[in-house]
């Protein structure tokens, strides 16, 4: 797995740290360089112990170090986390690829055992609990379990088991050290399943109980200054990679939130994006649905996302925390992008794709901004969910409704969805969205499958392919989506004189695969690109 270097015109360490090598490892170790945060992590054979980049600990001599490129490797080594940089929070390597079939296959598995939510229901009984969680992720992929195993060792010098017992103990160890959720709680929630095999775990790999690494934990993450006031005691911390352009991003989130849903606080150091929460059944495994409220504030200056939520959510917090670095695009990888994608768009290079927390609210929200303004679209979002949407309590009397869900669309009547002013072509998508999401036949989350998914959506009516690749976008988190068919982007490409529009403004966008969706979000804000364009280019209409 190789890593890009950092483009030259940062500002540490100009070109020479390159974190495909040991010794650019080490020197952006010495610079606690945060674009490389997650890229790899550093063990200590002094200490055993190892850390992030970013750690503010004294930068261990080089011969004491070795370098890893996951969390797993390093404890598979023998190793423990830090517990004052804590290497739980570190941003996720999220690396793309087009062409290399085994890598593809690699990234998809990496990306569900993140998310085991979304592995299927096994399809034959297997005996030992080990077993059945590979065969479930060998079959979701489509491929045999050994030819599996085979891959992810090869490529990433660990199993699938390794990689998720890692997986699990980190998020044990976040839940432990940042919430006060009971211990029981915390091993259920992070997919132990019992409280003596969690114990057992965690002093066979830490070397403490639970409840020794809580106070150790919760003691040095206060030291670690990731917080100034005591509202941030109890919040989960969420880092990302600079540069962010967070003003941005919360902008285009307030310019499109629905009242009582949504709400947006504006501030230039610590901007916080509140919201109601829905989750299914389906994705928690709980026996009913799930329901709460979320408030995620930035801390800009420690490149932090200080996540707190409702009570009810402490169960599937795992679950929400996926979500929500999907929902703000926490594990985007600037040195990656902009290295591909700087030289057409000098401007953009702190903005991020807005992700959704729930696939279906997004879908539903981009079938009714089919072809009118990001105005109008909100209008008519309003009138659903104040319609619609059932009520909830939260702190905030700016927060008291959820957003419709499925079961309720798919059987709303024409006449109702015609009230509130929305045209026939988009109450039968919305209905036959609704439908095909509460059956189970269209699953839209960002481990589902990009083509077949897009596929699935143009097959129903009135969605088309901009439909399905803003989706795409947005919900699937697929960095490569292209609405070729986008007027605002035709317009920002110059291309809307030609022919086949659609067509040129494929063949332009070829130069900034595998990132085109940042491509496009980078034209529709700035229209700045290697062609043509008019002077007055327009945002896009979602």
């Amino acid at each position: 797995m190789t890593l890009p270097p950092a483009p030259s015109s940062s500002p540490a360490s100009p070109g020479a740290a390159d974190p495909a090598t040991d010794e650019g490892r080490y020197l952006a170790l010495l610079a606690r360089d945060a674009r490389f945060d997650g890229h790899f992590f550093t063990a200590v054979t002094s200490t055993g112990i190892y850390c992030r980049p970013v750690c503010a600990v004294r930068t261990p001599r080089r011969e004491n170090c070795r370098f890893y490129t996951l969390a797993a490797q390093a404890e598979g080594a023998g190793f423990r986390p830090c517990l004052r940089c804590r290497p739980e929070l570190a941003p996720r390597a999220l690396v793309w690829s087009v062409q290399d079939a085994s890598g593809i296959l690699v990234q998809q598995a990496v990306r569900l055992l993140d998310a085991p939510d979304l592995w299927p229901a096994p399809a034959s009984p297997v005996k030992s609990a080990e077993g059945a969680t590979v065969a479930r992720l060998a079959e979701r992929l489509g491929v045999s379990d050994r030819h599996l195993r085979r891959i992810f060792e090869s490529a990433l010098g660990v199993s699938p088991l390794q990689y998720l017992q890692t997986r699990r103990l980190l998020t044990a160890k976040q839940l432990l050290t940042d919430t006060a959720m009971p211990v029981t709680q915390v091993a259920l929630a992070s997919g132990f399943a019992s409280v003596r095999r969690f114990n057992a775990a965690f002093s066979g790999h830490y070397g403490l109980n639970p409840t020794q690494l809580r106070r150790s934990g919760t003691h040095a993450g206060a030291a670690a200054g990731t917080g100034r006031n005591n509202n941030n005691v109890n919040a989960l911390r969420l880092a990302w990679r600079p540069p962010f352009d967070v003003s941005a991003l919360m902008a285009f989130f307030e310019r499109r939130q629905f009242h009582g849903v949504e709400w947006v606080v504006p501030g230039s150091d610590a901007p916080t994006l509140r919201r109601t929460v829905r989750l299914p059944a389906a994705c928690t495994g709980l026996p009913h649905e799930t329901t709460g409220w979320l408030s995620a504030r930035f801390d800009v200056e420690r490149r932090l996302v200080l996540l707190q939520t409702s009570d009810s959510l402490y169960p599937v917090l795992p679950l929400v925390i996926r979500r929500v670095r999907a929902m703000l695009d926490l594990d985007a990888d600037p040195a990656a992008i902009n290295a591909v994608l700087h030289p057409h768009f000098p401007d953009g290079d702190g903005l991020r794709v807005p992700g959704a927390f729930d696939g279906f609210e997004l879908a539903v929200r981009a079938v009714l901004g089919q072809q009118i303004t990001v105005a109008a679209a909100r209008t008519l979002g309003q009138r659903l969910v104040e319609r619609l949407g059932e009520p909830i309590s939260t702190p905030w009397p700016e927060l008291n409704r959820l957003f419709p869900k499925p079961a309720t669309l798919a059987a709303t009547d024409g006449d109702v969805l015609g009230h509130m002013g929305i045209v026939r072509q988009r109450q039968a998508a919305i209905v036959a969205l609704a439908r095909a999401v509460e059956s189970g036949t269209l699953a839209l989350h960002a481990g589902a499958e990009v083509h077949q998914t897009t596929a699935a959506l143009c097959a129903l009516p009135g969605i088309g392919d901009w439909t399905a690749q803003y989706i795409a976008m947005r919900v699937l988190r697929w960095p490569d989506a292209f609405p070729a068919g986008d007027v605002a982007l035709h317009k920002a490409l110059g291309v809307q004189g030609h022919k086949s529009p659609a067509r040129a403004a494929t063949e332009a966008s070829q130069a900034w695969r595998p990132w085109r969706s940042y491509a496009v979000l980078r034209a529709w804000a700035a229209g700045t690109t290697v062609v043509p364009r008019p002077e007055n280019p327009e945002l896009s209409k979602q």
